[in-house]
């Protein structure tokens, strides 16, 4: 084991711990008819198809809300300078891979691992982003329902994410200041965006290796 993989078990360590902790108690889930049941009582197979499906809302959730977000307050000239004035997104500093080399040469243990440190690493802004949404004096009701909606879905897909690695497997003019919460509100979403769709592609890599290994590709 070379030093950056050392260095990636230490952080999988120190993330995945106060999860793993908490989350102690056995996890309940819903089935197809809406009735609570233990997720350790689904078989892998089922629960990676549910997780999936939920990093698969999120993804498409997030998207629409990004858009919206998008319309309602990004000026059309401001909308590549969230890259241009030092925002960033914050998980860019997390050993998550990157290329679609590095993605297919990570073993499946990794791949969870991955998902569940960028599924914990947007809990608390996801939270963050409700509030600051909240002080918007024309914030659409769809826009708050939405990034509300991702947000509880993100907790379910953390559960099951935990249970599967136990398992083993608009424009208008804006002041600088405002604009500058807009472009910081922006980047959050079109961050989060981005993990999202990373999420569900580690999922769905997953799934195709347990189904036909020789024959997975990223698109």
């Amino acid at each position: 084991m070379n030093m950056m993989q050392v260095m990636q078990s230490v952080v999988w360590a120190v993330l995945l711990w106060p999860c793993l902790v908490s989350l102690g108690v056995p996890l309940e889930c819903k089935d197809e008819q809406g009735s609570i049941i233990l997720c350790a009582s689904i078989s892998k197979e089922k629960l990676l198809d549910r997780v999936i499906q939920h990093a698969e809302l999120i993804y498409r959730v997030s998207e629409e809300s990004c858009t919206l977000f998008e319309e309602m307050f990004v000026p059309f000239p401001m909308r590549s300078q969230r890259n241009q004035a030092g925002y960033t997104c914050a998980t860019k500093a997390f050993p998550i891979p990157g290329s679609k080399s590095e993605i297919q040469q990570i073993s499946d243990k990794w791949l969870l691992h991955s998902v569940l440190i960028l599924v914990q690493s947007w809990i608390e802004p996801l939270v963050y982003l409700q509030t600051t949404l909240d002080r918007y004096d024309d914030a659409p009701d769809t826009l708050l329902k939405k990034t509300k909606w991702v947000s509880e879905k993100l907790l379910s897909l953390e559960q099951g994410v935990v249970v599967l690695i136990r398992k083993g497997v608009a424009p208008y003019a804006l002041q600088p200041e405002v604009l500058e919460s807009v472009l910081r509100d922006y980047t959050l979403l079109s961050c989060f965006k981005k993990d999202a769709h990373k999420m569900e592609t580690f999922l769905k890599l997953l799934k195709c290796r347990q189904t036909d290994k020789y024959s997975c590709f990223l698109h």
